[in-house]
């Protein structure tokens, strides 16, 4: 609860979040109930009511048999919070930055593919209220939105643009131009994702949203991919299961990249930048996130893909503590990966 005529909500930097709770409590004078309960099992319940099948598999399914997921949320109820009292939090400030962005809080919106699944906008929504909420928004190249119409939405916001990176370097340099010329100034290389983890229920179901000409906006837009349909001989207008198959089979391809890649990687998005921050998505090792140092690398996601990607892998929570302690002091550090809900105000 929050009292709205608090004196402290002046002063601060950012809302007071609390004031949404006694906002819906207030509403019921009125028969108003929220649109939804932030429980997160209810919330997955609605999202499985509301989705199509297509849609509630590629949101839930994870590699194998989830295990990595299940080791993601362990590792949150091992770690406890010890509340300290009588602490004056009365002007507390929540604000943070991130690669020369000052933001609202130290949170963002990660990279999601295919948006297009659960909302006829695809990325469009999303890239908006992240702005009007002043936190750092990731485009995916398997976003199913040009760069530029989802730039459009996002406004003067926080941006950065996830790499899937393709075995075509033209087609590389081309996504990464767009991206920096609509404001996307962070490159972010996702390098666990350059093949599909094994998920049944995706499987079992064909669910694959390119291979049915849904979702590859992104790529279609490009010159350069326009360029390899049209010697490929295929129409995306009369042949889009075709285009979006090639698309999205230059996307996660099924052949590795090497450490050996990423010093020309780096290079080219400085160049195009000018300079701008380069990250790798993925790290889970003490080994690969000293490596990324060494390479020059600006900033690091530790991250296990939620456990979409390898089944069995180590929790996200329990791989940072090691990386923090031993690159903490030499690059950014970002997470994802077992994060379900903050009730902390």
């Amino acid at each position: 609860m929050s009292d709205p005529k608090n004196p402290n909500i002046d002063k601060r930097s950012t809302p007071q979040y609390a004031l949404y709770q006694r906002e819906n409590f207030w509403k019921t004078n009125t028969g108003e109930v929220p649109p939804f309960n932030t429980e997160p099992g209810k919330l997955e319940e609605l999202a499985k009511a509301k989705l199509t099948e297509g849609g509630w598999y590629y949101a839930s399914s994870n590699a194998g048999q989830s295990y990595t997921h299940l080791a993601n949320r362990q590792a949150f109820f091992r770690h406890r919070i010890i509340p300290r009292q009588l602490v004056d939090t009365n002007l507390r400030d929540t604000t943070s930055t991130i690669f020369g962005h000052k933001v609202s809080a130290p949170i963002g919106f990660a990279p999601i593919g295919i948006n297009v699944i659960y909302n006829p906008l695809g990325e469009l929504p999303v890239a908006k209220v992240a702005k009007e909420l002043n936190l750092p928004y990731a485009l995916s190249t398997a976003g199913s939105t040009p760069i530029e119409k989802v730039a459009e939405a996002n406004g003067q916001g926080p941006r950065f643009y996830q790499l899937y990176m393709p075995h075509d370097d033209e087609l590389t340099v081309s996504l990464l131009t767009r991206a920096f010329s609509s404001g996307f100034d962070v490159c972010m290389l996702t390098t666990d994702t350059w093949q599909l983890g094994w998920r049944h229920d995706d499987v079992a179901t064909g669910n694959y949203a390119f291979y049915h000409g849904i979702g590859a906006d992104l790529g279609l837009s490009d010159p350069v991919f326009q360029k390899r349909l049209k010697e490929a001989g295929i129409d995306p207008v009369k042949q889009p299961n075709e285009a979006g198959a090639m698309w999205i089979d230059n996307v996660w391809h099924g052949r590795a990249w090497s450490w050996e890649k990423i010093p020309w990687l780096i290079e080219t998005w400085k160049k195009i930048s000018g300079g701008r921050p380069f990250c790798l998505k993925g790290i889970q090792s003490v080994e690969d996130a000293e490596r990324a140092v060494e390479v020059g690398c600006d900033g690091i996601v530790v991250s296990n893909h939620a456990g979409r990607q390898v089944d069995g892998a180590i929790a996200s929570l329990d791989a940072l503590e090691n990386i923090v302690a031993a690159v903490g002091d030499k690059t950014y550090i970002m997470y994802d990966s077992g994060i379900r809900v903050d009730l902390t105000y």
